[in-house]
């Protein structure tokens, strides 16, 4: 309800891709919008340094260790539930499976998540159940893992942005993009996704064309587009009231 409320009374549309363009036309938005890319991609390439120091003591540990690490989110409210314990599963199946790999989940503090999360995977040797990390550390995470695991919608642009392949604990996604582009695969909120990490682990040519694939969010200058739409727009308008009066 707000977003499309805020379509009716905006005056700028930026959308971050092509895509996104072709939904505001849906909605018969066509005047004014400007395709910059995704304001994310230039966080990400802000954020991410090869000698950052993590703030979160326990991937200050592991990341540098040359582990490979899974790095996993899943807190989506549609998931909640039951869906959450399937996933909750199937994360300890595949901590079985690959002993040698760190799989490291920051975790939701919303009770809903962190219950079924702790009683399912708490002492698990290799999962690393975390508090909730700081967006740098996020960032800087993302980049140094093998893969994301998620349910999340923001953390499929990021991990994109680090060029680094993202399994999508949904059924369905609104990034098509990703999907498009081949960087990103949707493994369900159930059966298979254990078998779906598993695959590109043992299989380095599907693993290497999702990690060589183009990123479709962006070039990490969506805010210098932003910033060039608006002075010219503002600059329009100061000359139109300067003609008017």
């Amino acid at each position: 309800m707000n977003r499309r409320l805020t379509n009716q009374i905006a005056q700028l549309y930026f959308a971050p891709t092509e895509i996104s363009r072709r939904c505001l036309a849906q909605e018969n938005i066509t005047e004014n919008v400007f395709v910059t890319g995704n304001t994310v991609v230039d966080a990400v390439a802000r954020d991410v340094r090869d000698s950052y120091v993590f703030h979160d003591p326990v991937m200050r540990r592991v990341y540098p260790s040359g582990r490979r690490c899974i790095l996993i989110t899943a807190h989506r409210r549609e998931n909640l539930g039951t869906p959450l314990r399937a996933i909750c599963r199937e994360i300890r199946s595949l901590a079985e499976a690959l002993p040698e790999f760190a799989l490291l989940y920051p975790v939701h503090p919303n009770p809903a998540v962190r219950e079924p999360v702790e009683a399912l995977l708490h002492g698990v040797p290799n999962v690393y159940l975390l508090p909730p990390v700081d967006v740098t550390d996020m960032h800087n995470a993302i980049a140094r893992s093998f893969l994301v695991l998620t349910d999340s919608g923001g953390l499929q642009e990021e991990a994109c942005a680090c060029h680094i392949p993202v399994l999508v604990m949904r059924t369905e996604t609104e990034r098509t993009e990703g999907v498009e582009a081949g960087m990103v695969r949707l493994v369900g909120n159930g059966a298979g996704i254990a078998d779906a990490v598993l695959a590109l682990v043992r299989d380095e040519a599907a693993y290497r064309a999702m990690l060589l694939a183009e990123n479709p969010f962006g070039d990490g200058h969506a805010s210098e587009r932003i910033v060039e739409c608006l002075l010219k727009w503002y600059a329009c308008r100061r000359r139109a009231e300067s003609a008017c009066g």
